[in-house]
């Protein structure tokens, strides 16, 4: 029997699921596990929570589903991937939150990442920086007949995947506020090579499911937008909602 240390699982507890959603925070992987049950009148189990990493067991058509949380960033996510990936899962896709840097987006909108810009420093860990983070084929095309299905408005391209919420993204409410020379500019930038938002897993997903030969994709909400107010519960709601329904609906596509 294969025991992974981080996640607290083994090949057993997982029952043969080969297919992960991965929200960063943990407590959304209850709500997904439970949007689950709820959509296909099925049980969920909450198999561990040890640090960061949160897993329930879900069932859609007949096959197991594992709901995993990575926590914030790359070196966490790392840690679900390669740890899943143990146990034999073969397919991930991330679901999250993300703030827009087109004026297009709107919140609540959802964002399909074909490729992402590796603004990370976990992925060089597995693969070079020349190496693309890109979305393989088959998740790519499911998350978007899910989003078509689940009727929420969707936008599909590249991301910015960050290792910091506050310099990386070019954020002057930090404590110093101060922005490194090389970030000063680069909001901007990244607009004008129509990269559509900023989040911090994407690259580390996508890079590392790749280059192991297994299936990755990445699907996130928008709860805010560059140049608008903060964060709200109204906004964090109907990025989140949005986003899980159309990633429950992509797993149909997978099994």
């Amino acid at each position: 029997m294969t025991q992974v240390y981080h996640l607290d699982l083994n090949d057993k507890k997982i029952q043969g699921a080969r297919l992960a959603l991965l929200p960063g925070d943990p407590f959304r992987s209850q709500i997904i596990a439970d949007a689950v049950s709820g959509l296909y009148g099925t049980k969920n189990e909450k198999l561990a929570w040890k640090r960061e990493f949160c897993t329930y067991l879900a069932e859609v058509k007949g096959k197991k589903i594992l709901v995993t949380s990575t926590g914030i960033g790359g070196p966490s996510t790392s840690i679900a991937i390669d740890e899943l990936a143990q146990l034999g899962v073969h397919t991930f896709l991330r679901v999250g939150t993300t703030g827009a840097i087109q004026d297009y987006i709107d919140i609540g909108d959802v964002i399909i990442t074909s490729g992402s810009v590796r603004l990370d420093g976990a992925s060089t860990h597995y693969a070079p920086i020349e190496y693309p983070a890109v979305a393989h084929y088959q998740v790519l095309n499911a998350l978007i007949e899910g989003a078509k299905k689940a009727k929420v408005k969707y936008h599909v391209g590249v991301t910015a995947s960050s290792d910091t919420f506050y310099p990386g993204e070019e954020r002057h409410d930090s404590f110093t506020g101060f922005v490194l020379r090389r970030f000063k500019g680069s909001t901007e930038e990244w607009q004008r090579l129509h990269v559509l938002n900023y989040e911090m897993e994407s690259s580390t997903v996508l890079t590392l499911t790749a280059a192991m030969g297994l299936r990755g994709g990445c699907v996130t909400g928008v709860i805010n937008r560059v140049g608008t107010a903060k964060i709200t519960k109204k906004y964090l709601r109907a990025g989140e909602e949005n986003v899980i329904k159309a990633a429950i609906v992509a797993v149909e596509y997978l099994l």
